[in-house]
């Protein structure tokens, strides 16, 4: 603004007398609180899901949408409606996982615009609206898969390279090399386990286009064609068959969809908060 007064100024010498001069400085003191007030009624900062849900109490899911380096966060209650878009960027965001609290979102970023691989990790906080960059040692590679610990102040990371253990905002990150020693409760944090206590978990099946849930008894088939499954509380696993959001309970009764409007394209990825005082 300075710099477009001072041209001002030099185009038309006439103007730059002590009354113009003061006139100017007005206006540019007017122009610069405008454009103040119009950065806060658009902060960033502000929490993406504030009048839509208690964050922390209510429960939600969180998935991604779009495709590509289009790729966008999405929030969704649990008896459907439709979607609260969360993240505006032009990169990728993908791989969201919601903390034990709720009240925290890990997910991966991708680098550019043209980047549709994700290769940075991301902590916001739902609270407040903000992001944090919990930044790897290059040796680990490129990050794949994101998991939160039980008490919520650190994350596991899969790598290209192993996994690694990440502290969670506001501590500072620290990442290090999980030994094998942790690696089997490490990776728990990265499976989609069913019961409590747990008694099995879902998988992959052998050819690869179904779900299967594995037990001490062997594998069976969860759903045909499902993807992207997630626990759903304590007693459902949800995942997507299509671009639909299909939640099934462990015990008997039939799979029902979730119905939203308005849904972004490619809908997938999801993870889910059951809400204060369930686990």
């Amino acid at each position: 603004m300075k710099a477009l007064v001072t041209l001002g100024c030099v185009r038309a010498p006439s103007l730059c007398g002590s009354g113009q001069a003061l006139r100017v400085t007005v206006l540019f003191t007017v122009y610069r609180l405008l454009f103040t007030l119009f950065l806060v009624g658009c902060d960033p900062t502000l929490p993406p899901l504030r009048g839509q849900m208690e964050i922390g109490r209510d429960p939600y899911a969180v998935f991604v949408g779009g495709s590509g380096p289009n790729s966008d966060l999405y929030a969704i209650r649990p008896e459907g409606g439709q979607p609260i878009r969360i993240t505006f960027t032009n990169v990728a965001e993908l791989r969201p996982a919601l903390s034990p609290d709720g009240g925290g979102l890990a997910f991966l970023r991708g680098a550019s615009l043209r980047d549709s691989t994700p290769t940075t990790i991301w902590v916001m906080n739902l609270l407040s609206g903000s992001e944090r960059e919990l930044v790897l040692p290059k040796a680990a590679g490129r990050p794949l898969q994101l998991g939160w610990e039980p008490g919520g102040t650190s994350l596991v990371v899969a790598t290209e390279t192993g996994l690694y253990r990440v502290a969670a905002p506001p501590e500072t990150a620290e990442p290090r090399p999980i030994d094998p020693g942790e690696r089997t409760r490490a990776e728990s944090t990265l499976a989609v386990l069913l019961g409590d206590p747990v008694f099995a978990r879902v998988v992959p099946c052998e050819n690869a286009v179904d779900l299967c849930v594995r037990s001490d008894s062997g594998p069976a088939v969860l759903a045909r064609g499902a993807r992207d499954p997630v626990r759903w509380g304590a007693d459902s696993v949800a995942y997507f068959v299509g671009d639909n959001l299909q939640i099934r309970p462990l015990g008997a009764g039939r799979p029902r969809r979730l119905v939203w409007s308005n849904a972004p394209k490619q809908p997938r990825e999801v993870t889910f908060f059951s809400g204060r005082g369930e686990k």
